[in-house]
């Protein structure tokens, strides 16, 4: 699954500085120098994080963008947008939100806390020493885990790599950063979210939808609960399905209904799998022999995780089989040309029925009809033996 996160702005009723310029105005000399010093300290923190704590994960930058400031005596509270990149795999730097605290000890300023904002998610290193395992094609960061453990991750990951890149022959990194916490409940601070919310789901993907470049870069993050009991192919699949998510990122944007952004994951992690339909959406296939194939396309709703788990799996069998139509009837060339056409819409209106039109040549409902059909040859219940 992809969490898609947009930048919102917070504000605290905090005195702004933007960019390394004043607030607006001009500031007294003394002003300016008390915020150079600042700056000075939260500099000086950024250089402590890249050469001592974070030794082991290859940065390639890290540093934070003051944007507001509380001062009061000998103390102060800044807000902060913290920026890092991992080198030979983020194009765009992760982002986080930090307030820091400093006091003033003999003309020098010094930070003394060092914590994510209000409502901001964590990131791995404040839940404790942050251990590194490097794959041919991935990078493991883990917090409170078995090395062993995060060697096999590390692996699988590598392997998700070619995969996905032979489904999804588009520009990208070909590489993938996993971090694999301590508990579900460290997952949760991560994303910034409760952890409730993730206690059935193996792993999710960060990121920006439409990211260009500079937009801030993917994590995988692994459910470290919910994961290990997944057999080979299920850890294998999980990994393919949050790497395409990885690998799309630049071409999924507000218009992708989640059907299709989670079933072309799921489209590319089942690809050459040799898995049947029955077998791969057993819930679906169920329903559809229970009452027939439902009336439409899951909606976005319907992959919320706070529902009922049948629900869930069926709306992400019901996505990957749209996909896998799409690929059976069209090609898989036109599959990848509608993901992009969509995604480029940039809003949702319209925006299916535009690629449906421009790339596959039908209408909305002529395509969901073809989809209910192709549920009922692929999960309708088999004929009845000879003679019976």
């Amino acid at each position: 699954m992809a969490v898609r996160r947009r930048a919102v702005a917070v504000a605290l009723g905090l005195l702004l500085f933007s960019g390394g310029s004043g607030a607006a105005g001009c500031a007294a000399p003394e002003d300016a120098a008390r915020t150079g010093a600042l700056r000075a300290a939260v500099d000086r923190r950024a250089a402590e994080l890249r050469n001592r704590d974070l030794a082991g994960v290859p940065l390639g930058s890290l540093s934070y963008r003051i944007t507001q400031v509380r001062e009061d005596g000998g103390r102060a509270i800044v807000r902060a947008e913290l920026g890092y990149r991992v080198a030979g795999y983020d194009s765009g730097p992760v982002t986080g939100e930090r307030t820091l605290e400093l006091t003033e000890r003999d003309g020098r300023w010094h930070v003394t806390s060092d914590r994510p904002a209000p409502g901001a998610p964590q990131q791995l290193w404040d839940q404790g020493d942050v251990d590194v395992v490097r794959g041919s094609r991935s990078l493991v960061l883990g917090a409170g885990q078995d090395p062993a453990r995060l060697r096999a991750v590390a692996a699988a990951a590598d392997r998700a790599v070619p995969v996905v890149s032979d489904a999804w022959p588009e520009r990208w990194a070909r590489r993938v950063v996993v971090v694999v916490p301590a508990s579900l409940e460290a997952m949760g601070a991560l994303l910034g979210a409760p952890a409730a919310g993730y206690r059935g789901v193996a792993a999710v993907t960060t990121g920006e939808t439409g990211g260009g470049p500079d937009a801030p870069a993917d994590r995988v993050i692994v459910n470290p609960e919910a994961y290990p009991v997944l057999g080979g192919f299920g850890q294998d699949m999980v990994l393919t399905h949050e790497t395409t998510h990885v690998a799309t990122r630049a071409h999924t944007s507000a218009a992708t209904p989640m059907w299709l952004s989670e079933g072309f994951a799921d489209w590319v992690a089942y690809r050459g799998s040799g898995r049947t339909a029955a077998q791969a959406a057993p819930e679906l296939r169920e329903a559809v022999r229970a009452d027939g194939p439902p009336v439409g396309l899951p909606s976005d709703e319907d992959f919320a995780f706070s529902g009922d788990p049948a629900a869930l799996a069926r709306a992400y069998e019901g996505g990957w089989l749209a996909c896998a139509l799409i690929a059976d009837r069209w090609g898989e060339a036109e599959l990848r040309a509608f993901y992009r056409a969509v995604g480029a819409h940039g809003t949702r209106d319209g925006a299916v029925e535009k690629a449906l039109h421009d790339v596959l040549g039908t209408t909305p409902d002529a395509f969901t009809a073809q989809w209910r059909g192709y549920l009922r040859d692929r999960l309708g219940r088999p004929a009845a033996p000879a003679g019976a």
